[in-house]
């Protein structure tokens, strides 16, 4: 791997581990798992790795092979807020985790991403990959939950993106060959095997050339609207309610909604609209897992996307031509947005017959929209994997 090669070329030494975290894809449940929501999601084959030796003096000095400039600082000291960039989420993860155990040894690591940043939660892989190091040079066990809690702690309340747990839960909780069916609002999840009688698919992965920063997005402020949302309709409804932060969409049940919904706001009608219908998705898509019908599945995440454009309000005019091309090739069951959805990729789950045609047909109709792309535009092709080790 280049991050080993870049490693030795740096420090005249090998690395002393290599620690892994895989990317994800969420075929239904986006923009819900701020709000308690229920998640689909996927951990691919494809992520981030990191080169690493410790270093006893508890200097952290880490060096990506995206970004330019090398990251420093001590494990005891680290900047009380963030610095705005690509290191921030290191940061933040050494934070977090200073927090639940102490620490004594610092790291050198060299960062590989092994796909285009943007869109598949390469925030939350290389916040976890780096955990994963830095626990192991300093002897520290983390359950599977634990590192979900770090890295949310990390991207939530250091980096301040108004994330919830899908990211982190798919990349640490992902199985091979398994649907993770998650419930955010108590954390239980279940593994839904691939059913033998379903037809084969593959995840493709359409990068549209464009990056995003989620810190920079719309996201936060759709998480806003959709939190005034709920607000006011606890409020319309006579509901007990507390301090703006804390509302959530789990807390107002469908019913509610759709009794006051006229009374919102337009933008806070849609974010609703979005959240009350995604949860419904989520719970339809994982019976049809379940019961082997991918098409099915497959229409659920095109809704979703649909719903992720009209509803949410997301995604960069490219991103959604790259949706709109998707649900007129033959052999796509489905797929959306990754990510924010505002820039960065789009998911499908394909059938591996038409593999070479769909590359082809959503590849030459995107690039000739956008002929300025073409060249940092990029299809991969994915399986299912074992989330990151723990």
């Amino acid at each position: 791997m280049r991050c080993e090669e870049k490693f030795f070329e740096i420090y005249g030494q090998d690395p002393e581990g290599i620690s892994f975290s895989p990317y994800r894809v969420c075929p239904i449940g986006a923009h819900s798992d701020h709000n308690l929501g229920k998640i689909t999601g996927f951990a691919i084959d494809q992520g981030i790795h990191i080169a690493y030796r410790p270093k006893a003096n508890g200097v952290v000095e880490m060096t990506s092979l995206q970004f330019p400039k090398r990251a420093q600082w001590h494990i005891a000291a680290v900047p009380g807020s963030k610095e705005n960039d690509w290191a921030d989420y290191l940061r933040g993860a050494t934070w977090a985790l200073e927090k639940k155990r102490p620490l004594s040894v610092g790291l050198c690591g060299v960062i590989e991403g092994s796909l285009p940043i943007g869109g598949l939660s390469s925030s939350a892989a290389v916040t976890l990959a780096f955990l994963s190091a830095l626990c192991r040079v300093n002897g520290v066990r983390l359950s599977a939950q634990e590192m979900i809690d770090v890295a949310y702690d990390a991207e939530r309340n250091y980096v301040g993106v108004s994330v919830g747990k899908l990211d982190q839960s798919c990349e640490v909780l992902g199985k091979k060959d398994h649907l993770l069916y998650l419930d955010t609002s108590d954390n239980s999840y279940e593994l839904i095997p691939t059913n033998p009688r379903m037809k084969p698919y593959r995840i493709a992965i359409f990068f549209s050339g464009l990056e995003h920063s989620l810190a920079g997005s719309k996201f936060n402020m759709r998480v806003d609207e959709l939190r005034a949302g709920i607000y006011a309709l606890q409020a319309f409804a006579g509901m007990d309610y507390g301090k703006f932060s804390e509302a959530n969409a789990r807390a107002v049940p469908y019913e509610v909604y759709l009794q006051y919904r006229d009374r919102l706001p337009l933008p806070w009608a849609k974010r609703c609209e979005h959240w009350y219908t995604e949860f419904q998705r989520v719970e339809q898509g994982a019976e049809a897992w379940r019961r082997g019908d991918i098409e099915e599945f497959g229409r659920l995440s095109f809704a979703s996307g649909r719903s992720s454009i009209v509803n949410w309000e997301s995604g960069a005019p490219e991103q959604i031509r790259l949706y709109e091309i998707l649900r007129r090739t033959d052999g796509v069951y489905g797929g959306r947005f990754c990510g924010a959805g505002f820039k960065g990729c789009c998911m499908a789950l394909i059938d591996p017959a038409y593999e070479a045609e769909i590359v082809q047909t959503v590849s030459e109709q995107y690039r000739k929209d956008f002929p300025h792309l073409s060249d940092k535009y990029s299809v991969h092709i994915c399986s299912s994997a074992d989330g990151a080790a723990v």
